[in-house]
């Protein structure tokens, strides 16, 4: 019923429109949303397990480019989750088969503002042909503990001689 003008005007308003503040308002909770349940996500998968430890790149100046982190040994590699890190996936992946221990050290100068004596710093080098970052080194700090777990799991990968025989 009705003229057609009321009819018109009756179709035009559709229900109430959102303002601009309102869209933008939902848009910025549904960011926050997301952030949270990255966040969320991070700190349950890091909560999984692993080995604490502290590492970084090389080449590195002073007490500089530390990270926390955790390490979890996965067959033949070593992955680094760093504590303040948003991916889903490793921050680093260490492979067993390139890897090799260069020099050991204690921390020195400013690094005790982030490790005790009890720390054992391992200078390491990861060689494994098939990795885009090949060549490249790391330093890792670890307690006594994590050494043990750390060095356990290199010393298990099979011999060089015995990777010749099976190729």
């Amino acid at each position: 019923g009705g003229t057609p003008r009321h009819r018109q005007a009756r179709l035009g308003r559709g229900g109430p429109a959102m303002s601009t503040p309102m869209i933008i308002m939902v848009v910025l909770v549904g960011v926050l949303g997301l952030i949270v349940a990255i966040l969320g996500y991070r700190l349950w998968n890091l909560r999984q397990g692993g080995t604490a430890a502290i590492l970084r790149d090389l080449p590195a100046t002073a007490g500089h480019g530390w990270r926390h982190g955790v390490v979890r040994y996965r067959g033949g590699e070593a992955e680094f989750y760093r504590l303040s890190s948003l991916r889903w996936w490793p921050d680093r992946r260490l492979s067993r088969r390139g890897l090799e221990i260069i020099a050991r050290r204690t921390p020195r100068g400013n690094e005790f503002d982030i490790m005790t004596d009890a720390i054992v710093i391992l200078e390491l080098g990861d060689s494994a042909s098939d990795r885009p970052d090949r060549g490249r080194g790391y330093e890792m700090a670890l307690d006594r503990g994590a050494l043990t777990a750390f060095l356990s799991w290199l010393e298990s990968r099979p011999s060089p001689r015995a990777r010749r025989r099976s190729a």
